[in-house]
């Protein structure tokens, strides 16, 4: 199947009083380049998420944003130092001997000094966390890729088309190429009978000029490259699988035969075909820019 660059994924996770939300989203990019933004919780767990990921994506701009709400009642532990509170106070009461002062220490004096009460983070199991991020983050990605895959076969489709768009506007070339040689000639053949006024037309001399015009006119090989070229394209098309970058290859090449084909035409209807198949070929080339 074909995905496309774009995606939007979301996932929320809540289990054992926390709760997990991923979300992921893409635009067009040459390559990979994942954005992670994870809370500092979580940053332990970033290489993770980013291998995760790499299992579902191959090339695109992705940026994903990860929250995390702990609801349990023991986030966090509050410790009471008592080695540091005995010995604030027994340099509190010396200062109080040295400079005279009163002995008016009370429990909220040494309630002030920070490094006596502390905070501490509860124990979490590393493990069992990254399992609840884990379900996320799998759970984004799995919806992200659904939506790639399905722009992806609406990319498809409208690809299909236009190979088939393009593969009449080649028909339509190979067809004319004879009847320009035939107009050619006739309209050299008019021209020649004017010219001498009754005298006889040398034939050999006549073929030679029509060899000569049909050689530099010439699209055979351009047109064999460019069919070539739209039966590998619709071929990929339906195999499926990360072929943007193939495919924008070949919409390249198919391009630089149009071109050829273009500056050879000596006809104003091939001319006009060209156009309109360079055209197509530059809307296929702007939608393969989209797919992976």
């Amino acid at each position: 199947m074909i995905r496309s660059m774009t995606g939007f994924g979301r996932c929320e996770v809540a289990e054992n009083s926390r709760k997990f939300t991923v979300e992921i989203k893409s635009v067009n990019h040459r390559y990979l380049d994942i954005n992670i933004r994870i809370p500092k919780a979580l940053s332990s767990f970033e290489a993770a998420v980013r291998n995760e990921l790499k299992a579902y994506i191959t090339r695109g701009k992705v940026d994903v944003f990860i929250s995390y709400e702990d609801l349990s009642e023991k986030t966090s532990l509050l410790r009471y130092n008592r080695e540091v509170a005995e010995e604030y106070l027994r340099y509190l009461r010396q200062m109080a001997e040295e400079f005279s002062l009163d002995d008016d220490i009370r429990v909220s004096t040494l309630s002030r000094f920070s490094e006596i009460f502390t905070v501490e983070e509860a124990d979490v199991d590393e493990e069992e966390l990254w399992k609840e991020l884990e379900k996320a983050v799998v759970g984004a990605a799995r919806m992200f890729v659904d939506t790639r895959t399905a722009e992806g076969e609406h990319l498809r489709t409208d690809l299909l088309a236009k190979m088939d768009g393009m593969q009449q506007l080649t028909d339509f070339i190979s067809r004319r190429s004879p009847r320009i040689m035939e107009e050619y000639r006739r309209k050299l053949e008019d021209k020649v009978r004017e010219l001498l006024a009754g005298v006889t037309v040398d034939e050999g001399r006549l073929l030679t000029e029509v060899t000569v015009f049909a050689d530099k006119i010439c699209v055979d090989e351009e047109l064999v490259r460019l069919r070539s070229h739209i039966d590998t394209t619709r071929s990929s098309l339906q195999e499926g699988g990360a072929v943007g970058r193939k495919l924008d290859f070949i919409a390249q090449e198919m391009n630089r035969e149009a071109n050829t084909i273009l500056s050879k035409a000596n006809d104003l209807e091939t001319s006009n075909c060209c156009l309109d198949l360079k055209t197509e070929i530059e809307k296929v080339r702007e939608q393969i820019q989209n797919i992976e």
